[in-house]
């Protein structure tokens, strides 16, 4: 008898929308929107189109006006398209609009925006029980003014993106019920917490040290590279979501390295709660190594964003190692003679780079390097080993000649 061939589930295709105003511009809301597309990408959807409008706030009915609505109803009914995701937040009123403008007796299109997009992926790669309740946590707090929406999906939808996690709800649930279990997921958690706090009080006094940084940027890379061991690193967003603590022992000197989960920017404000008990990783790290890609052309903004959330999260004043990573992908168009047009950095060298960073923050708290490549490794260890080591002699000063052969 013949075996039956297993059938792949067709990919989900969607068009992205978003605007631009005096806080972004075209090529802002493009770099957005290149990024929304990698996120949808991640989700294993196929983005086939792209619409924006320039808008001084988004409208509150539609998030963009009728007319490009219409434009994008048309093109999402012509080519069948399954949904439409929005770059920004959607209120629930505006994401209720949407959903009746475009699901009718013959059409059924899914309505998301970022942050629906963002847990959904959360969900998807969720591996252990701390993780899992986590992200459940943050969509129930996502879902809990949505109601309406998650009801009038559940008689039309079936599965696919953005339904994951708590979607299997009945339809006569009501909030209070949504709301008990998130009270039942919180105390879930504060267990949780309680069994990692005590892992962590257990890991005795060696230097801790946590890898930061913008989602994609080769945390994972570079905790395989010191660590040798072999924590998922792929070229996705959000590849690692539960955080990983291995010991080290860099020269002589033993620590303990742990890579957590990437930043990203307009990261869902359930999602920071939710995770707090996972940053507490890096909230108790005597040291931060600050890992960016500069080989992104919004490398500078992904920096900022991440400097902006360990200030949220109460890490800001912590040291810090600045690692730009992947300089082997790096690119620069360089300016010709006689263009008197202001520079910009894509027109600067990796050379002027790296002697403007670390003038700006000290050339022993820079390294410029690629994990994948082994280029400017060991760089990299003996910055790491030094910081770790000024941090050891002070909380353990009489195992200074511990250190005397490598202080030469």
């Amino acid at each position: 008898m013949a075996k039956l061939q297993e059938t792949k589930k067709p990919q989900e295709t969607c068009v992205l929308v978003g605007i631009v105003n005096k806080r972004q511009n075209i090529d802002v809301l493009t770099e957005y929107l290149d990024e929304l597309a990698f996120l949808a990408t991640t989700a294993d959807a196929l983005c086939v189109k792209r619409y924006w409008q320039s808008l001084d706030h988004p409208d509150n009915r539609t998030f963009v006006g009728s007319g490009k609505i219409e434009e994008i109803k048309n093109f999402v009914y012509e080519n069948e398209v399954d949904m439409v995701i929005f770059d920004d937040e959607l209120s629930p009123s505006q994401l209720r609009n949407l959903e009746n403008l475009f699901n009718d007796d013959d059409h059924k299109v899914k309505i998301l925006d970022r942050n629906n997009l963002i847990l959904d992926i959360f969900a998807a790669r969720a591996q252990t029980a701390h993780a899992k309740v986590q992200v459940e946590l943050a969509q129930y707090q996502y879902l809990l003014p949505r109601l309406t929406r998650l009801w009038t999906h559940l008689e039309r939808q079936k599965g696919g993106i953005g339904m994951r996690g708590p979607g299997e709800l009945q339809i006569e649930t009501d909030r209070r019920i949504i709301r008990d279990r998130i009270a039942k997921l919180k105390e879930d958690l504060k267990v949780i917490d309680r069994q990692k706090t005590t892992q962590r009080g257990n890991r005795g006094a060696m230097v801790r040290v946590a890898l930061v940084g913008y989602t994609n940027v080769g945390k994972s890379t570079i905790m395989n590279m010191m660590s040798k061991s072999e924590v998922l690193a792929e070229n996705k967003l959000f590849a690692t979501l539960d955080t990983t603590v291995r010991k080290v022992v860099v020269k002589n000197l033993p620590l303990l390295l742990s890579d957590t989960v990437g930043f990203i920017r307009k990261l869902p404000h359930q999602l920071i709660e939710s995770f707090k008990s996972t940053l507490d990783e890096v909230r108790e790290a005597d040291l931060l190594v600050h890992i960016v890609d500069i080989s992104h052309p919004q490398f500078e903004d992904h920096y900022k964003v991440v400097m902006e959330t360990l200030q949220e999260i109460g890490a800001g004043d912590k040291p810090m190692i600045l690692a730009f990573n992947k300089i082997d992908a790096y690119s620069f168009i360089e300016k010709e003679e006689d263009d008197l047009t202001p520079k910009t950095i894509e027109n600067y060298s990796l050379e002027e780079l790296e002697e403007s960073w670390m003038s700006r923050m000290g050339s022993e708290d820079v390294v410029f390097m690629s994990a994948a490549k082994k280029i400017h490794v060991e760089e990299f260890r003996e910055i790491l080993y030094n910081r770790a080591r000024e941090i050891h002699i002070v909380r353990f000063p009489y195992n200074d000649f511990l250190f005397e052969d490598f202080t030469e």
